[in-house]
């Protein structure tokens, strides 16, 4: 079995926990070893998110994406911003979508967030979140 296949038969097992356990809210999946091409890695999520397409998952769980090369389309990959979705590994966060359309119902819009979150990381700037990435990755 090819380490895509492996990680996309965890990505399934991690969404029939959820299916067993109503009490877990989400789950990361993490790469250490898998995926350090950021390309490699989009090519996996497209085929992950397919996958929850066709097992009938659509509009239960989605994906959040982190790798730590995360560049978004038309974004300079030095643009503080892409930190909003690096991460030191590349992961999969697993989220119920029910549980995300409560939350957002009890605080109101979350439209706002992605650009709070975009003028955050430049203002600290790119040179911080690789110090906190790099810090992450330190052995103690």
């Amino acid at each position: 079995m090819s380490e895509p296949e492996s990680c996309l038969e965890n990505l399934i097992a991690a969404c029939l926990e959820l299916d067993q356990e109503p009490a877990i809210e989400t789950t990361l999946l993490i790469y250490p070893t898998a995926f350090v091409d950021f390309e490699d890695y989009l090519t996996f999520l497209d085929l992950a998110n397919q996958l929850l397409h066709l097992q009938g998952y659509e509009g239960i769980y989605q994906l959040a994406s982190f790798h730590p090369h995360y560049c978004f389309e038309g974004v300079e990959k030095d643009d503080a911003s892409n930190y909003t979705n690096r991460s030191p590994f590349p992961m999969l966060h697993l989220l119920r979508e029910a549980s995300l359309e409560k939350a957002i119902a009890s605080h109101g819009s979350t439209e706002g967030i992605p650009n709070r979150n975009v003028a955050f990381t430049r203002e600290k700037g790119e040179a911080f979140f690789m110090d906190l990435l790099k810090n992450c990755l330190e052995e103690n």
